[in-house]
């Protein structure tokens, strides 16, 4: 082998390497999402719900949560030979929102999980996003025993742009995780095509 060609006589691809933001509400599903395609063991910054945590911790919905995340969750996925995503999924409840802008910071894109039985709960990430011009995709996670809406009925109880992407999928399932993170950067990259444009018009 020559050093710094591959054992096919290739140049070594030097991947590009791309940020992606998991948000949403407590509970969610962030945690599950990142875990679910990580290639790496997905670091982790949950701790254990408290009795002083009570009053501020709603935990309608997901009685047996018991740990929450206090300042994101990190996975990484190859999609490609040339395309890597870093995965940063941030904290769901209001009192840890401050890391937002911290993780948000470089970000091509981000997915923004929704569950259709607190759908109130993914608001404050849609703005977030919204507000700051970053392309996100909105995730519908199907948990079981959740009613299934059509995709415009969520649309519009999210009161979405039309050209928001909106995908149900499954947390758990690494196939279908990695379609929504495709979407995401494919969506993406619309925009910043569509922002070119509208400049050299």
């Amino acid at each position: 082998m020559i050093f710094g060609r591959s054992q096919r006589g290739k140049p070594p691809v030097e991947p590009v390497t791309l940020k992606i933001l998991v948000a949403g509400g407590f509970g969610v599903g962030k945690t599950t999402l990142v875990g679910a395609v990580s290639e790496i063991r997905p670091l982790r910054t949950e701790e254990l719900l408290t009795e002083a945590g009570r009053p501020v911790d709603d935990v309608s919905g997901v009685e047996g949560k018991n740990t929450t995340t206090v300042a994101m969750d990190f996975g990484r996925i190859t999609l490609r030979d040339d395309l890597v995503l870093y995965l940063f999924g941030t904290p769901g409840q209001e009192r840890f929102w401050f890391m937002w802008d911290e993780l948000s910071e470089g970000a091509l894109g981000a997915v923004v999980l929704a569950d259709t039985r607190r759908l109130e709960d993914c608001f404050a990430a849609v703005d977030y996003f919204e507000r700051r011009s970053i392309p996100f995709v909105v995730g519908v996670n199907c948990f079981e025993g959740a009613a299934r809406y059509p995709a415009e009925t969520v649309r519009q109880a999210l009161d979405l742009d039309a050209d928001v992407p909106l995908v149900t999928c499954d947390a758990r399932d690494r196939e279908s995780v990695k379609d929504v993170l495709i979407g995401v950067v494919e969506h993406a990259m619309t925009q910043a095509a569509d922002r070119r444009r509208t400049v050299t018009t």
